[in-house]
């Protein structure tokens, strides 16, 4: 018997070198690898039992300024972020509690409606749910957008609460000066740490809430236009427990009254120490210097703003004293100084036609602009009377006396617009800074030189191109150009022959803003 159990043995199965060990998840049931589960849980019911984002936040609210439309960055600054922006979602995150603790791996919006004043989130974090096993995961967060106004807004509506003021001025009967300052500040942001603009007599004030952003607008204005500052400082409360004062600051910048196209007679010592240069000058430009230009010779020379300043003049006589005059024979000389041509004109004034034959033999820098049957205007000297000591100087001067010529052109005179109907619109325009209006209305007579000063001052930019390259002209999509009007039974094609602005010296306010690539039609900027 033994040896039929011997004989009918079943055969054992091969044991395996490397036997791997399993249990059954607690939840489901599945076989899992022991030594590798986490809590004894399959990788599924992991994911639905661990939540690895329960210290999280899923909501919160963020402040915005409605005034300067900038977000509020706890615990007291603000700064400026547009929607769906980078600098938006990195201010989302900070302000999320429990993201500290998790790794982020994705982070996007999720578009609501504009006027719903809610900003979603959807964020992917990792952690470590048990040790050895990482767990990813997505959620959203929903923030509410609510208004609190920041500290500078705040300063802005409230009276006396500025810490530096700039006080420019320019004792001059004209704003062209201002109005072309203006364009500059536009084009440049130095207004933008202002928290008030006033218009004065004579001036503009800025104010601003602290004293190195007052200098900052200095040096920008020192960098542009000839103008010494004064400062002065008056004191606002004082500790005498930890010697800590507060001041408010004021600077007093003073323009140099001389304009582009004024008539200047310099003081003959003075013209001498310019590279002996005639006393009697033209205005031709003002930038860091006052730039001058004998009209006889074309010889150029720069007054600089220290000395001037030394011993200070007013100009013999300004744009408002030009005269309209006929060009009825121009011949070019040859010498030639940058865009000045030098020749000789003969001119008469455009009131003496018809009246009288009276015609002046002069010479011009206007050689290369000028042809005959042109209107230029210029200064009439022959028969003028001017109080002027330096002048006076001039005349008695035996070197310079007998050069005084009859007639100094300026520019070339085109047509005026006509204002009602008749014309071309502009297809340009202006941006004008925003500033604090008195509450008393203007003069009429001021308002209405206000506004012939500025007709003025856009004139100039039409019909002179250097004076334009450092300004930013926009595109008026609402102009609508009026051509083939009727006057008097003539067409006014060519009334404004020579003041077009190309096209492509302009650019559009939505390039501007850096709204380029956006459809922006029908929205108000």
């Amino acid at each position: 018997m033994a040896m039929e159990i011997d004989s009918a043995t079943l055969p054992l199965p091969a044991i395996r070198a490397s036997t791997q060990a399993t249990i059954l998840c607690y939840n489901c049931g599945a076989p899992i690898d022991g030594t590798q589960a986490a809590g004894a849980l399959c990788s599924d019911c992991l994911k639905l039992t661990v939540d690895i984002t329960a210290g999280i936040e899923r909501d919160g609210i963020l402040y915005m300024c409605r005034d300067c439309d900038r977000w509020l960055s706890p615990p007291t600054s603000y700064v400026v972020a547009t929607l769906e922006s980078r600098e938006l979602l990195a201010l989302c995150l900070r302000k999320l509690r429990g993201l500290n603790k998790s790794r982020i791996i994705d982070a996007s919006f999720i578009w609501t409606e504009p006027h719903s004043r809610r900003i979603k989130l959807k964020i992917t974090v990792q952690q470590e749910a048990f040790q050895g096993t990482i767990l990813q995961q997505t959620f959203d967060v929903e923030f509410v957008q609510q208004y609190r106004q920041c500290p500078d807004c705040q300063k802005s509506y409230t009276h006396n609460t500025w810490r530096a003021v700039v006080q420019v001025r320019q004792k001059v009967p004209h704003k062209r000066t201002f109005l072309y300052l203006e364009q500059l500040i536009l084009k440049q942001g130095a207004h933008k740490e202002t928290i008030n603009i006033k218009e004065v007599q004579n001036g503009i004030d800025f104010y601003f809430s602290q004293r190195n952003h007052a200098e900052k607008f200095i040096d920008f204005l020192t960098s542009v236009s000839p103008v010494r500052t004064k400062k002065s400082q008056e004191l606002i409360s004082m500790d005498i427990h930890t010697s800590s004062a507060s001041y408010k600051f004021s600077y007093a910048c003073e323009l140099v009254p001389v304009c582009k196209d004024d008539l200047v007679a310099l003081p003959p010592k003075l013209a001498k120490t310019l590279g002996n240069i005639s006393p009697l000058t033209l205005c031709y430009r003002i930038g860091t210097a006052v730039n001058l230009l004998d009209p006889n010779t074309l010889q150029i020379s720069d007054l600089s703003t220290p000395i001037y300043w030394r011993t200070p003049f007013a100009p013999l006589a300004d744009v408002q004293s030009l005269v309209e005059f006929v060009i009825m024979d121009i011949e070019p000389l040859g010498p030639q100084n940058g865009r000045f041509v030098l020749a000789e004109a003969t001119v008469a004034r455009a009131s003496d036609l018809g009246v009288n034959d009276t015609t002046y033999n002069i010479r011009t820098h206007l050689g290369a602009v000028l042809h005959a049957g042109d209107s230029a205007m210029g200064y009439h000297l022959t028969g003028s009377q001017y109080n002027n000591d330096n002048f006076e100087a001039i005349q008695a001067s035996k070197q310079y006396g007998g050069t005084i010529p009859d007639v100094i052109l300026v520019k070339k005179h085109y047509a005026a617009r006509r204002k009602h109907g008749g014309g071309k619109a502009r297809n340009w325009k202006l941006k004008r800074m925003a500033r604090e209006e008195s509450e008393m209305k203007p003069r009429k007579q001021d308002a209405e030189r206000e506004a012939v000063d500025y007709e003025q001052f856009l004139r100039d930019l039409e019909a002179d191109e250097d004076l334009r390259e450092g300004l930013k002209l926009y595109r008026d999509g609402d102009a609508a150009p009026k051509r083939g009007m009727e006057v008097d039974g003539e067409e006014d094609d060519d009334e404004d022959e020579g003041l077009e602005i190309p096209m492509e010296q302009l650019i559009d306010e939505m390039e501007d803003v850096g709204l380029e690539d956006e459809d922006v039609e029908g929205e108000e900027v």
